[in-house]
């Protein structure tokens, strides 16, 4: 009986530096937030005082201006997340069943050890007016004019797919090492055909692995900002972008923390859901 009360101090002990860790940098400045989006602008910026409380800045984001943003910011998180998932899947397949999957997964690693600005600035030198993918099609096609693939939607999306994918395929290769191919081939014995094969019984087994790559992509994108402000121009602009200009150019700090809440309960809503789903498997 002493033994398992002293484990059971012991395991309460472990889970201390994690508790006040998220207490501090997660739970403190998350309240902070929502304090301060059911306060007064201040007439200069910031907030009137620390008791001046109001939904205005909540009423702000039922404006049509703020509701289009924040639609066409799902929308391209969306769009960003499929694509991501999508290619991801056979990637990850193809690494974890080639015999130089140390070398693939070294690949896919090293963009991590580069500047996130510096992996932006990339892209925009091969898909800018000058780029080299411009340059191509000017030369073989003979274009007048470049093809325009920065300041818009597009670019958006196609910079941050190749920002994300990484974070998909890491989780996506861990599941399917995990996964045991002889259910195939008995899928197969039963009758079932290679493609239906794959849809019933491997995308179900690796679900753990697609439902963690969605998270992982779907929240970073969701609360992108360098790569719209970068390249997004006034066509790709997200809610990020909003926050940002409302905080430091506006001083609107109440209504940028009302966006930020919506922020939060997306990411916590999005965390819910893909637990429950995980559990279910």
């Amino acid at each position: 009986m002493k033994n398992k009360y002293k484990e059971k101090n012991l395991k309460q002990l472990y889970y201390l530096p994690i508790t006040i860790w998220l207490t501090i940098f997660f739970m403190i400045p998350t309240l902070i937030i929502v304090y301060f989006s059911i306060l007064k602008k201040g007439v200069y910026g910031g907030i009137k005082s620390y008791t001046s409380f109001s939904l205005d800045a909540y009423r702000e984001l039922l404006t049509p201006e703020l509701m289009y943003i924040t639609y066409k910011t799902l929308e391209m998180s969306i769009i960003i997340t499929f694509i991501v998932v999508i290619i991801s899947i056979p990637t990850a397949y193809y690494i974890s069943r080639s015999k130089h999957k140390n070398l693939w997964l070294l690949l896919i690693v090293i963009p991590f050890w580069t500047n996130f600005l510096v992996r932006i600035f990339a892209v925009v030198g091969l898909i800018g007016n000058n780029g080299i993918i411009n340059r191509f099609f000017m030369t073989v096609f003979n274009l007048q004019n470049p093809i325009p693939m920065l300041y818009n939607k597009f670019a958006v999306i196609l910079i941050s797919v190749y920002i994300f994918m990484p974070y998909a395929i890491l989780p996506l290769y861990s599941a399917i090492e995990k996964f045991d191919f002889s259910l195939i081939d008995a899928a197969r014995d039963l009758g079932a055909t290679k493609n239906k094969a794959l849809l019933k019984v491997f995308v179900p087994g690796i679900k753990g692995g697609i439902i963690t790559a969605i998270i992982l992509t779907f929240i970073p994108a969701i609360g992108s900002y360098a790569v719209p402000d970068i390249v997004g121009g006034t066509d790709g602009i997200m809610l990020g972008n909003i926050i940002a200009n409302k905080m430091f150019v506006l001083r609107d700090w109440p209504s940028a923390a009302a966006i930020s809440t919506v922020f939060i309960i997306i990411t916590i809503f999005t965390l819910i859901i893909g637990g429950k789903n995980a559990d279910k498997q």
